[in-house]
């Protein structure tokens, strides 16, 4: 979800531009009072959000007029002025009575509630995009690392309009550009600077795409692949519009790169190599909100690390049961578990051949496991889902994998994407548990089940999205794989499931030893090796990841244990009478929650079961 997450935390922060109308009032009830603020608010979103809105390919009226030709703002004044915005709306929901609202109504109120806090509570701390970014610009975050992807991929071009708005477009990711590097700027006048590593990996990326020739560069080259397809425009056109879009990204795009690039340049003599958040201004308390936003809890960091510890010991003991029976008996589990990568067998050739078998080989996966959803699930999803290799101009920054969701209106399929950069950080062993995350009975089947959700409000089923529930249900879906015996007869298959398990165990030790316990970006990488036997390569990437993205990746292990503790009292409280398709489907139709949310719905369906009928 890396991609998508970054947008939506830019349009959903942005609440919505709603005046206090009088919701409390005695003008109709509290249902219809809070249907018409969810319709404005989704509005309002999807009005701050244009990407977004390209994204799920909604019609011009829900997002509030036209947004094909318009990006994001990404200024300072912008951001504060979103965050005015943000504490309007709710105030707005606010004055509509709680009371007066059962069933569905009230659990859209709570998760509207929760959102719009959560993001007031973050934007609180005028640093990068607030408190669970607190950096503009770096390796892993930035509008030159999504824009032109999103470009390609993602904007529409199969008529004329499309197409000048793409021009459109190009000319303002420019500005865009221009806008974070003032906000660079700003920053780091108040002392908020990013480590001196993630400067140099976000300059490394911005030149990366300055290297590209014109003809080869994204934004040029899918003109070339995609104007044969617009009907509209004569072939005696589409070389003009081609050079038209060299002259932009000559003139506009490559200039606004390298004011990025020098004043990132200008922050390294003032950055240190200090990984975490906690000795920046207002750090201790930026972590605090970042931790409750990203998981949904009251959970204290020193409550996180300690539950690492503890699964990363549970979780290495289960590994080691598997590596003596294959007759791995010597050195820890981590040098066990990473000498399997090197087995024959395991590596596809670093290769542009090796990574399309690799990619077949996924898609095979996908097949296999989509014939078996029918187990788990009484709703089942509908959306098509595709994989891809990350843009390599972005690889080097970018994490091993992330989904982004379909449109609405069926156009683009679900799609995750995997890192290729190195075919050698992707043993075979490690490659089913990453489909099933990213892909089903994952993200893709989770969001697509409910952006499906016709039942739900618009607000809930395409742009509810929290943290704790979303990745929690990804590594769930881990886990749900391996008691579907897809690992039977595959000891390494489920070893790479167990790894997997320790990584997400170890991110609780590392990102709260980081932001909460001073500790290094080096200890921080030696710890996770110890743990999970990655290759040092592959961990640093991870690890400096954590450090410009506080508190995000104790989201993934906080939900899946909040889930599993859902389930086990679903169970014990209803023994032979507890349906894990039921259960699964409580889950996945009411669309993200915040996890207090998830419980409740929980227990609703508890109780409807044990009723008679």
């Amino acid at each position: 979800m890396h991609i998508t997450r970054r947008l939506l935390l830019g349009a959903t922060a942005a609440g919505a531009a709603l005046s206090v109308t009088g919701c409390g009032q005695a003008n109709g009830n509290a249902s219809e009072q809070l249907s018409a603020f969810l319709t404005r608010l989704s509005t309002e979103i999807l009005r701050e959000g244009p990407e977004y809105a390209t994204m799920l390919g909604v019609t011009e009226e829900q997002a509030g007029g036209r947004y094909i030709d318009r990006l994001s703002d990404r200024s300072r004044e912008g951001f504060i002025r979103i965050r005015g915005l943000t504490e309007q709306a709710l105030t707005e929901l606010q004055a509509i009575n709680r009371d007066g609202l059962t069933g569905q109504d009230a659990v859209s109120y709570d998760i509207a509630r929760t959102s719009l806090q959560n993001q007031i509570d973050a934007s609180r701390f005028e640093f990068g995009g607030g408190a669970t970014q607190p950096y503009v610009v770096t390796q892993l975050t930035g509008s030159y690392r999504d824009i032109p992807d999103f470009l390609d991929t993602r904007h529409p071009l199969t008529t004329r309009d499309q197409t000048d708005a793409y021009f459109t477009r190009l000319s303002l990711f420019a500005q865009g550009l221009d806008q974070e590097t003032a906000v660079i700027n700003t920053d780091a006048a108040a002392g908020m600077i990013p480590p001196n590593f993630a400067i140099n990996g976000g300059i490394g990326g911005l030149r990366a795409f300055m290297a590209l020739p014109p003809g080869q560069n994204p934004l040029v080259t899918s003109l070339v692949r995609r104007l044969p397809e617009v009907a509209e425009i004569p072939e005696a056109d589409r070389a003009g519009l081609v050079t038209r879009a060299e002259t932009i990204l000559r003139d506009e795009i490559l200039p606004a790169y390298q004011r990025q690039v020098d004043a990132l340049q200008a922050l390294l003599p003032r950055a240190s190599s200090d990984a975490g958040i906690g000795g920046r201004p207002q750090g201790a308390e930026m972590y605090e909100v970042a931790l409750r936003n990203y998981t949904t809890t009251s959970m204290t960091a020193d409550e996180i690390h300690n539950l690492g510890v503890q699964l990363i010991t549970q979780l290495n003991a289960e590994s080691d049961t598997i590596l003596q029976a294959q007759g791995l008996t010597r050195g820890t589990v981590a040098e066990r578990v990473a000498s399997i990568g090197s087995r024959p067998g395991q590596r596809y050739p670093n290769t542009d051949p090796g990574r399309t078998q690799l990619l077949a080989d996924l898609n095979v996966q996908v097949q296999t496991i989509q014939a078996r959803m029918g187990e788990q699930f009484t709703r089942l999803a509908q959306a098509p889902l595709e994989i891809r290799r990350v843009p390599p101009t972005i690889e080097a920054g970018a994490p091993g994998g992330y989904y982004q969701p379909a449109t609405l209106d069926g156009s683009q399929p679900g799609a995750y994407y995997i890192n290729l950069r190195d075919t050698a950080e992707w043993p075979r062993f490690k490659l089913p548990t990453l489909t099933y995350h990213e892909g089903l009975p994952g993200h893709h089947w989770q969001i697509a089940i409910q952006q499906e959700a016709g039942e739900l409000p618009f607000f809930r089923t395409a742009l509810s999205f929290f943290g704790a529930f979303i990745e929690g249900w990804g590594l769930y879906a881990e886990q749900l794989a391996d008691e579907m015996d897809m690992y039977a007869n595959d000891p390494w298959g489920r070893l790479g499931y167990l790894q997997s398990m320790t990584f997400r165990a170890s991110r609780l030790v590392v990102d709260t030893g980081i932001h909460s316990k001073g500790w290094t970006r080096e200890q921080a990488i030696d710890s996770m090796m110890q743990a999970t036997g990655d290759s040092r390569t592959a961990v640093t990437t991870e690890i400096e990841r954590y450090c410009v993205w506080p508190g995000q990746a104790t989201s993934y292990m906080v939900g899946r244990q909040a889930i599993n503790r859902m389930r086990e009292s679903a169970r014990a409280t209803l023994g032979d009478a507890y349906d894990q398709r039921g259960f699964h489907d409580t889950l996945l139709t009411n669309g993200a929650t915040p996890l207090s949310v998830t419980e409740s719905l929980v227990n609703e369906w508890v109780a409807s079961v044990q009723r008679p009928a």
